[in-house]
């Protein structure tokens, strides 16, 4: 069974940092693909950050220089560094997991972790 954890999110004044976690398990997480999604109220799912199985980054242009992904396939965890927070940062955050093999996708979400940038 495939499941992906977050954990990190919480409250948080504007300017200062938090870090995300994403532990997967049930998967081959070295080959797959991971990415870091972010719902806002009211608005559509959009990609915060990504990071391929060779560790090829891309981010949202909100979050460039703020963001950091990572990866330790060792822990088969995920991170998200985010830096300088703004009240706009303010969504859930969710982990995905993601991968194709002779043309058949591989899909995974998290159930998402809730980040309130307030002062």
């Amino acid at each position: 069974q495939v499941q992906l954890v977050e954990s990190g999110g919480g409250l948080v004044q504007p300017g200062r940092s938090l870090r995300l976690s994403c532990a997967a398990s049930g998967i081959m997480f070295s080959s797959y693909a991971m990415g870091w999604y972010r719902q806002a109220p009211g608005k559509q799912r959009e990609l915060v950050a990504a990071i391929t199985s060779g560790s090829r980054t891309n981010y949202a242009d909100s979050v460039k220089g703020r963001f950091t992904i990572s990866r330790d396939n060792a822990k088969n965890t995920v991170y998200v560094e985010m830096n300088s927070l703004k009240p706009e940062d303010t969504a859930v955050y969710y982990c995905n997991a993601q991968k194709t093999v002779w043309g058949v996708e591989y899909d995974y979400w998290g159930q998402g972790t809730q980040v309130t940038v307030a002062s």
